[in-house]
């Protein structure tokens, strides 16, 4: 079903979270943008140890503010998912580049779609407001999940998304920092979520405020946190992998013995030929490994969707 035309979204307790770190220069702004553009939603502004007026700033704007004090945006999601109760989560940064006004469409298709994850694309309304590092970074990590998990989503490192409460409430959150945009996709591909993306102008950081965002450092710790979603969630891929690469090197070094066994009727070489069978010894324990962890991978996909399905659809979530 497509989004087409306003659904009432009268009813639906909406929260819009904003993790925020020395934010003071764009808060404000933010914490007004969403008041008006969503006036019976409730704001919270989770302050991650900022050493600014980034808290000062956001209560006098009217949010309820709250801190979380382990650093890093993936435990300050963690926080927000376990401590807010709503039908509707919006969560988005804090550094005013996204667009507020935007908002109520994406509530009203989320319901109107009854999905449980609707992100925002980035389209650019400013030269400066993406970097071609973060653009590169972005397509390139975006286009290894699609292969390996079958996403559809073109921008999976938006920071503005909406959530369903059965979403918010079902998601094992690990990530500590950046990783966690990566791992909210993972998971809804993995649950076989009803996903969806909405175009959202997206516009450079005002004066005074600074990205926390660091290209290799992080494209880094999110290429890591994609091979170990891989390798908890996909273990029969990613193990059959290291033991097709065993085997290759294992032929490698193998078919020479071989052949020359042919010619001599001798193992001349036995090193390399104890070598090359220790290694397709260590790819067939390998493949062996990963049947067994796709089983309890399996087992853990259905623990996570009992717990998905104890909550309702968003159509079906509104309160009396």
């Amino acid at each position: 079903m497509c989004y087409e035309r306003p659904v009432a979204t009268d009813g639906l307790e909406i929260a819009v979270m904003v993790p925020c770190l020395n934010e003071a220069a764009a808060i404000g702004k933010v914490v007004r943008d969403f008041r008006a553009a969503l006036p019976t939603a409730k704001v919270y502004v989770y302050d991650n140890n900022s050493s600014d007026d980034t808290v000062a700033v956001a209560a006098a704007a009217g949010a309820d503010v709250r801190r979380e004090r382990r650093p890093g945006k993936g435990n300050v999601v963690r926080r927000m998912f376990q401590d807010i109760d709503a039908d509707i989560y919006i969560m988005v940064d804090g550094d005013d580049t996204y667009d507020a006004s935007i908002a109520p469409r994406m509530v009203e298709q989320l319901v109107a779609d009854n999905l449980d994850m609707l992100v925002g694309k980035r389209v650019e309304t400013h030269e400066a407001a993406y970097r071609a590092g973060h653009r590169l970074g972005n397509r390139v990590l975006t286009g290894l999940v699609s292969r390996l998990f079958g996403s559809a989503i073109e921008d999976m490192l938006s920071g503005y998304r909406v959530f369903s409460r059965r979403f918010a409430k079902s998601f094992p959150s690990s990530s500590r920092e950046f990783e966690i945009e990566t791992e909210l996709t993972v998971h809804a591909l993995q649950m076989r979520m009803a996903i969806a993306e909405i175009d959202t102008n997206y516009k450079e950081r005002p004066p005074g405020s600074t990205s926390k965002l660091r290209t290799f450092r992080d494209g880094w710790r999110i290429l890591v946190t994609i091979m170990n979603l891989m390798r908890n969630e996909r273990p029969l891929l990613f193990f059959s992998l290291i033991g097709l690469v065993l085997v290759a090197i294992a032929l490698a070094l193998g078919i020479p013995v071989i052949v020359e066994w042919l010619d001599i009727g001798k193992v001349p070489k036995f090193p390399r030929a104890i070598l090359a069978s220790a290694l397709v010894v260590i790819a067939v324990v390998c493949v062996a490994t990963g049947f067994i962890l796709d089983l309890v991978a399996h087992v853990r996909r259905e623990a996570k969707r009992l717990a998905y399905l104890q909550y309702p659809a968003p159509r079906d979530a509104k309160r009396s």
